[in-house]
């Protein structure tokens, strides 16, 4: 599972209603992003390709969520381009378009709405069919990932894992050709982040979902990715398959991928050490 996508991937299929549709792919070329003067993205440049499943791994503070804003049009980089399907993910045109879910890292969902009423405003507000038809599609949704008995709930009673299910029921709805997740296994136990990759393949493998996934999850990345990159302050800094970063000899990943834990000669420490020999 761990080759790039192929011209085999170029069909999504709804889930809902089985109908084939064009895959997406996108590019992100020598975009950089500034806040405040800060470079926070530096020169990044890749592609997705419809189909695939790619994920985006580093440090906290590398840069890895503020990527999936541009890459989602939340945000215009400060230079460079995101395209998605060939267009500008920041343009009107491009969300009618092209469907686009977004796993947010905490869920996003609407405190004061019952898990059926979260799935449910998407197409009541674009009035994607009556009620009936959905109702159809949030519960199909639900049953996708077995949340069928959650329905009338609401987030406060939810765990955190089956809220981050309901989140990505919430984007199936919308019947997406392109899904973003933003750390989609955090403070989530093993068992349950297990769960959550096998769910981000699964869509992969029946509806042909290209998947653009952001996390710090090593087994997540080396076992359902097709390619996987690393940045590092920033910048892209290698990008391969997991046999790829496996076989690495970078001390930069080897180090992110198997850190070691050393008590005699903390990295807290040495860290200390370099700041004052750069201030």
């Amino acid at each position: 599972m761990n080759e790039p996508a192929t011209s085999a991937c170029s069909k999504t299929r709804n889930p809902f209603t089985g109908v084939e549709a064009n895959a997406v792919g996108v590019r992100v070329d020598a975009i950089s992003k500034k806040y405040d003067g800060v470079t926070v993205l530096k020169n990044v440049t890749f592609d997705v390709q419809p189909g695939e499943i790619f994920v985006m791994m580093g440090p906290s503070g590398s840069g890895k969520s503020v990527l999936l804003r541009q890459i989602s049009g939340l945000e215009y980089p400060t230079s460079g381009t995101v395209t998605v399907d060939g267009m500008d993910p920041c343009l009107e045109e491009t969300r009618y378009r092209v469907r686009i879910g977004l796993v947010f890292q905490a869920g996003a969902l609407f405190n004061s709405l019952s898990v059926y009423d979260n799935l449910a405003l998407y197409p009541r507000e674009h009035r994607s069919g009556g009620e009936a038809s959905i109702r159809e599609k949030v519960m199909h949704a639900l049953r996708i990932l077995s949340l069928e008995d959650a329905a009338r709930k609401f987030p406060s009673e939810l765990s955190g894992g089956m809220k981050k299910r309901v989140s990505i029921a919430r984007s199936l709805v919308m019947e997406p050709q392109l899904m973003l997740y933003d750390e989609p296994t955090s403070e989530l136990d093993p068992v349950m982040s297990a769960t959550i990759s096998e769910i981000i393949a699964t869509l992969k493998n029946e509806y042909s979902v290209t998947s653009l996934v952001v996390t710090h999850d090593r087994a997540l990345a080396l076992t359902i990715a097709n390619r996987v990159g690393i940045l590092m302050a920033g910048r892209l800094v290698t990008l391969g398959t997991a046999d790829d970063l496996r076989s690495s000899t970078d001390p930069r990943i080897v180090d992110f991928l198997n850190p070691k834990i050393d008590i005699e000669h903390p990295r807290f420490k040495k860290l200390e050490a370099q700041e004052k020999d750069t201030s």
